[in-house]
């Protein structure tokens, strides 16, 4: 164990979910042989639907066949957590962090990414804070803010963080986010007296949080990298 050095983040843009999901494989072998950094995807996703290994398809509250009327799409993953939705103007960080570099364990790591989105909140004056027994992500009073759902394999991390900066909440209409019932879905934008500025503000604000929360003595940053040119070697 020797604690964080340096933190590699890719801003990405809007990529597809099954195209991020193959980058974040190929990135987790790379971290296991140790190739690579800890490396952090910063990114957006079009309209997604996606569940956890728990494979929980009665939250979705629509058939599958009328998310093409809607503008969806939905993908089963290995990662924690309950069904939730992925969308333009959310902000997603997937960390391929290893855990045993940086010394922590599986529940602190969970806590840091909550810490990351609260203290985001805080930025703009909005109180967030960690769900209660059973309830995941980050929470304004009864109002989901924020959804965490993390795969660890071998101590290497993947999936991440999404948090809401101005989505369409109307989306989550059609699931039980997390399969939490009666609660609502709020957004940085609803929340906020602050007129928010550009995303890409808010994103990078998003990524210092959680570069000062883990403790990354250096930060370098790729603009719109190549997502599979060094990496295409590795099957």
């Amino acid at each position: 164990m020797r604690g964080p050095g340096k933190l590699e983040v890719w801003k990405m843009g809007f990529v597809n979910y099954l195209d991020a999901l193959k980058l974040q494989e190929k990135l987790v072998s790379d971290r296991k042989l140790c190739r690579i950094p800890d490396t952090l995807l910063s990114l957006q996703h079009p309209p997604t639907y996606t569940l956890g290994k728990r494979r929980t398809d009665h939250n979705l509250l629509l058939p599958v066949s009328e998310l093409k009327n809607i503008g969806a799409e939905l993908h089963y993953t290995q990662r924690g957590g309950d069904i939730t939705f992925h969308g333009p103007h959310q902000a997603i960080l997937y960390p391929i962090l290893s855990l045993r570099e940086i010394g922590i364990g599986a529940r602190n790591y969970v806590e840091k990414l909550e810490s990351t989105m609260i203290e985001l909140s805080s930025l703009y004056g909005v109180k967030a804070c960690a769900g209660q027994k059973g309830e995941t992500g980050v929470w304004v009073g009864e109002r989901k803010i924020g959804a965490i759902g993390v795969r660890i394999s071998y101590g290497i991390t993947s999936h991440g963080l999404a948090y809401n900066i101005d989505p369409d909440l109307k989306y989550f209409k059609h699931i039980v986010p997390c399969g939490i019932t009666d609660k609502e879905v709020t957004s940085l934008k609803r929340e906020t007296a602050t007129v928010l500025p550009a995303e890409e503000v808010i994103q990078e604000q998003l990524i210092s949080c959680f570069a000062r929360l883990f403790g990354y003595s250096t930060v370098t940053w790729k603009e719109n990298p190549s997502m599979f040119s060094d990496h295409e070697r590795i099957d």
